[in-house]
């Protein structure tokens, strides 16, 4: 039966490396361009206020969602999802699901009022996901490169 493991704690820190490990494939099916020291990256992520959970059944992982619980003066303390993902083979199957409700639970439980994320507009099927969920599309996210 699938279970949500924490990766880090509300301190952000890393609490077994090898479920880090483990969760790097699937990561990568969402984020295929992460670098290839994925754990020194993602300490970085983590040191910067990241925190992640795996959606796991056995010693498989299944599902990654990395986040964050912060305040802004936009919408004051939310939880703002970076990366949400299941693995390919387990689409549709409820580890999705899983991961957003065990998410919301965590925001709400820290304080937060509000739950975001950011989708790229070729994810429909995600899309369609977050909507039955209850997400709204409440604003656009405008990006720009900028050389450094």
């Amino acid at each position: 039966m699938p279970h949500i493991l924490r990766i880090t704690n509300e301190q952000r820190h890393l609490i077994d490396p090898a479920w880090l490990a483990r969760a790097e494939a699937v990561h990568r099916e969402l984020r295929p361009q992460l670098d290839a020291d994925y754990s020194g990256q993602m300490q970085g992520i983590f040191d910067d206020g990241g925190e992640m959970v795996v959606a796991v059944d056995g010693e498989n992982v299944l599902g990654v969602a990395v986040y964050r619980v912060y305040r802004d003066t936009f919408s004051g303390t939310k939880c703002y999802v970076d990366d949400l993902v299941t693995t390919s083979s387990q689409r549709s199957q409820g580890v999705g699901k899983l991961l957003l409700d065990w998410l919301q639970q965590e925001a709400t439980r820290r304080g937060a009022v509000n739950f975001m994320l950011d989708s790229g507009t070729h994810r429909v099927d995600a899309h369609r996901f977050y909507h039955r969920e209850g997400l709204v599309i409440a604003s656009f996210n405008f990006r720009k490169p900028l050389n450094t």
